[in-house]
């Protein structure tokens, strides 16, 4: 995915679909806006009607294949999400903060902690689960 960084805003020009990030068939931006200075942080592509089709479409044919994966296998990737998440906890809590307006802590808290910790306790939970 192509970003820049000018003045510390930024530029995402891609979707993420299927897996890859993509062009939107859409042309406009959106602003992402700190809600406690309302200075703006980034922009992002607006996405289309289309765009959504293809993202359903994409989670559709996905999910033929990923409802016959094997129990292990699920449990092994709660285990790398929880800890992909784990690694970039502050990072995803002060962009949270910034955009919601709450403060870091409670961000850290609750919308990145609280994630974490979900997807971090899903392998046990399967493991005790009778499929």
């Amino acid at each position: 995915m192509a970003t820049t960084a000018e003045q510390g805003i930024q530029v995402r020009d891609r979707i993420y679909i299927g897996g890859e990030w993509v062009q939107s068939t859409g042309t406009g931006t959106l602003e992402v806006v700190n809600s406690a200075t309302e200075q703006v942080m980034g922009s992002v592509p607006e996405g289309t009607a289309d765009d959504v089709d293809r993202a359903v479409d994409a989670a559709r044919a996905a999910f033929a294949s990923w409802s016959q994966t094997s129990v292990d296998e699920r449990t092994a990737w709660m285990a790398r999400i929880a800890e992909a998440l784990g690694a970039r906890m502050e990072e995803i809590a002060v962009l949270i903060a910034q955009e919601v307006g709450m403060p870091v802590k409670l961000a850290h808290m609750i919308q990145a902690g609280l994630p974490t910790m979900d997807f971090g306790a899903m392998p046990q939970l399967m493991a005790e689960t009778a499929w």
